[in-house]
């Protein structure tokens, strides 16, 4: 993993705590009472600016600065700092009716208009410059701003386009990637159904086709797409540091699993290090069979990985519903305090959210926010002022990380090339596996890091791969095994290399370090369970299996013949293969004896440790059961300030954060 990098922690003191502030909705003598608001709920950093674009530059060559100064001063003035953003994410209606060659175009072939967000093509070298302009006249302005605590680059970035600027980009990505055309018909396969190119002029993004399109040309566009995406924000990002080197700089990512159109790893690479902060955005999935608590913990841990090491920042979440998830929900009493929590003991360096005062217009009108529609009165306002108070209170965590015992195995290639078309399944799905994996492991009170499967895996007692689809060798995995390691492998893993050809014998990359034969995949309807000989269940697939040299720990029923469950020892190691998604893990994982520090405590306290250098030392618990529960733990609450022993109790919803003896 990348070294921890302290100095890129926020710039203000203590943790984070704020979010989304859009003052330019609102008449002038409302920011006097937000300001005040502020300071009541304990905020100290709000992002501004982020879909300003029509403020600051109403029109071809016209630049306004009033408002933006006078919004920063504000905030000067009331002692909160401000995360600016370059508001390059949405361009206003004037920039797209002068540059019509920047709205982006849908695989259909069809423009997209102006009039919701998002509304441009990365590949158009007009918004390229427009974006770096505006990025470079914001950092001349603010960079010795007295509000500035760091820069936020662009917005969720997701946009992608198969106009004609991006086909000629798209040519140039593949001649890099892979030279000529021979190497790119090679890696293709372009000699199934006659696709051979003969020049590069008949190389084209995945339109709209007549049948299956090669799922090379997917995958190889998804991967140019996140890398265009990437120089975008590069471009900004160095625009800023020329200016103003010594603010941290970020953009919001979406890291959670519920959005994967990034190789957040390749990101990362630039996205951390000197001047550069992971930032996370994650809105809660409300009909998840995981549950919101362990949906949390899966957004706070992936995004931990992403920083490899480093500090992190969520920098969005909703205080109550998302506007843009199907049907209006509504969190718990308690609910925003444990969420928060919960990612700040996971090794978020604060808590943010969108937004800070609900729109009353705009497509989001409706979306949850610090101060609601219903007013201060409410528990929302209720809460957001205990989570000020709670993080002024745990100001002392701040730069303390979290150390894991497991890992789960996240490769976003991987991910794709499982999504390309013609799979023997539909329901193969990456992230759903992952997060049921990460779930049944933080029942367990295991905290987990998802991290890329090429990193440094030597620290980790045990390594969970549930679908690594992709994959070119075993050489980094097999030294983790040899080297004392355990490693679990989910079915369908190893089958492709990294131009998604199919390996030859399967399981593929992986099958002589597992010790095991694959003759044929059998799918499982949607509904069905598959019994094994030991009283376990799968479902969605199966595999007619065999062990080459590894021991056979359950069969199928219905195929006695046919191993579901092999273990083998490898080195000082050992790797374990299912030939099946199990339908229930945690019989599985009892099984290998995988539990967390604290193992005789119920499923629903969550239990997470952050430690400092010097050996300070947080326990973070969360009940979120129905029961009163004990915490096996001795020192200082530091949310009451009282003394902490371990016949003490929590009650069902309630929170400490014990300063360890």
């Amino acid at each position: 993993m990348a070294h921890r990098n302290t100095d890129i922690i926020p710039t203000v003191e203590g943790l984070a705590y704020g979010g989304d502030y859009n003052p330019e909705q609102w008449p002038r003598e409302v920011w006097d009472e937000d300001i005040r608001l502020m300071r009541e709920a304990g905020v100290n950093l709000v992002s501004v600016n982020i879909f300003a674009w029509a403020s600051v530059n109403p029109g071809p060559g016209e630049w306004d600065f009033t408002q933006l100064d006078a919004i920063m001063d504000l905030l000067a003035a009331g002692g909160i700092q401000a995360d600016l953003a370059t508001s390059t994410a949405s361009p206003p209606p004037w920039f797209s009716q002068a540059h019509p060659e920047t709205l982006p175009v849908n695989p259909e072939g069809l423009t997209l208009n102006s009039g919701a967000r998002a509304e441009y093509c990365p590949h158009a070298p007009v918004f390229q410059a427009a974006v770096v302009e505006m990025a470079t006249r914001l950092a001349e302005r603010y960079a010795r701003h007295p509000a500035l605590a760091m820069w936020h680059v662009g917005n969720e970035y997701y946009r992608s386009c198969t106009c004609d600027f991006a086909a000629d980009a798209f040519r140039a990505w593949l001649q890099e990637r892979h030279g000529d055309l021979d190497g790119l018909n090679h890696a293709w396969g372009t000699t199934f159904w006659s696709q051979t190119y003969g020049d590069w002029s008949q190389v084209l993004p995945p339109r709209i086709c007549a049948e299956t399109p090669n799922p090379g040309l997917v995958l190889d566009f998804r991967r140019f797409s996140s890398d265009a995406l990437l120089k975008l924000f590069r471009s900004e990002a160095e625009a800023i540091e020329a200016h103003g080197p010594d603010k941290p700089i970020t953009t919001n990512l979406m890291v959670s699993g519920n959005f994967a159109g990034l190789d957040y790893h390749r990101w990362g690479e630039h996205a951390t290090g000197p001047n550069r902060l992971i930032a996370t955005d994650h809105y809660l999935l409300p009909d998840d069979a995981i549950g919101w608590p362990a949906q949390v913990a899966f957004g706070a841990d992936a995004s931990r990985g992403l920083a490899a090491g480093s500090p992190w920042l969520l920098l969005e979440q909703s205080s109550n519903s998302s506007a843009w998830r199907r049907g209006y929900f509504a969190k718990r009493p308690g609910d925003l305090l444990r969420h928060s929590l919960s990612y700040v003991a996971r090794g978020s360096e604060g808590a943010m959210y969108f937004q800070w005062r609900a729109s009353r217009y705009g497509a989001e009108r409706y979306h949850s926010a610090m101060v609601p529609h219903g007013g201060t009165d409410s528990k929302v306002f209720r809460e957001v002022k205990q989570l000020g108070a709670w993080l002024r209170d745990l100001a002392e965590i701040k730069g303390s990380t979290v150390d894991s015992r497991a890992a789960i195995l996240l490769d976003f290639n991987s991910a794709w090339a499982a999504d390309t078309p013609g799979q023997p399944s539909a329901d193969m799905d990456t992230y759903p596996e992952l997060r049921r994996w990460h779930a049944a492991l933080w029942k367990r009170g295991v905290t987990t890091d998802l991290v890329n499967p090429e990193w440094d895996l030597s620290g980790y007692e045990y390594v969970f791969a549930p679908h690594l689809y992709l994959l070119d060798d075993d050489a980094h995995l097999r030294a983790y095994v040899e080297g004392g390691g355990a490693l679990v492998v989910g079915p369908y893993s190893g089958i492709v290399d990294s131009n998604e050809h199919v390996h030859p014998g399967l399981p593929g990359a992986l099958g002589d370090l597992m010790g095991v034969r694959v003759e044929e995949f059998v799918p499982i309807p949607k509904g069905d369970k598959a019994a094994l000989d030991n009283g376990w269940e799968g479902e969605t697939w199966s595999e007619v299996t065999h062990a080459v040299d590894a021991e056979t720990l359950a069969t199928f029923k219905d195929y006695p013949e046919t191993g579901a469950v092999f273990r083998r020892k490898v080195g000082r190691g050992e790797v374990w293969y299912l030939a099946t998604r199990l339908a229930d893990l945690d019989p599985f994982l009892a099984s290998l004896g995988v539990a967390g520090d604290f193992p005789d405590t119920p499923a629903d306290l969550e239990l997470v440790r952050r430690s400092h250098e010097d050996g300070r030392s947080y326990l973070f618990a969360i009940n979120h059961g129905e029961e009163p529960v004990k915490v096996p733990a001795k020192g200082t609450n530091l949310l009451t300030g009282t003394p902490w022993a371990p016949a003490l109790s929590l009650r069902p919803g309630e929170s400490a954060v014990i300063r360890e003896a």
